[in-house]
């Protein structure tokens, strides 16, 4: 089962930490359409916040065509995001992830590493011949 986690220091709204959560599942091939979320009886229990709060990431994502719900049985992952093949994905965060250990291992810092990505993500794309 899908589990949320909350960082009540981030200044992100909590409804929007969970729709970038799911987000972020469905990218990484952790949710994939037809996987039930959590109910938000089960999401109030576990993180203790307003139900209302739940019920507002999930009509964003209803919004958005991401999830279905469906009376009864829960709200399910209608489709995906992002087009990688989940192989593609998997090797790209291998290489991603040893890329910070090396990273961590020269000095970099949290922010070190997030400004590199920012500078990186954000630089002009170059094609290789």
């Amino acid at each position: 089962m899908f589990v949320f986690v909350l960082d009540a220091q981030s200044g992100v709204p909590t409804y929007v930490q969970l729709i970038q959560q799911v987000k972020n599942g469905i990218r990484m091939g952790l949710l994939r359409p037809g996987d039930r979320l959590p109910t938000a009886k089960e999401v109030v229990g576990a993180l203790a916040i307003n139900p209302n709060t739940v019920l507002k990431a999930y009509r964003e994502l209803e919004r958005e065509g991401l999830v279905a719900p469906r009376p009864g049985a829960g709200t399910f992952i209608r489709k995906g995001l992002g087009s990688a093949s989940p192989e593609s994905r998997d090797r790209l965060f291998g290489e991603l992830r040893s890329w910070m250990d090396r990273a961590r291992d020269a000095g970099l810092d949290e922010d070190d590493i997030l400004a590199l990505f920012a500078g990186a993500k954000d630089a002009p794309v170059t094609r290789r011949a």
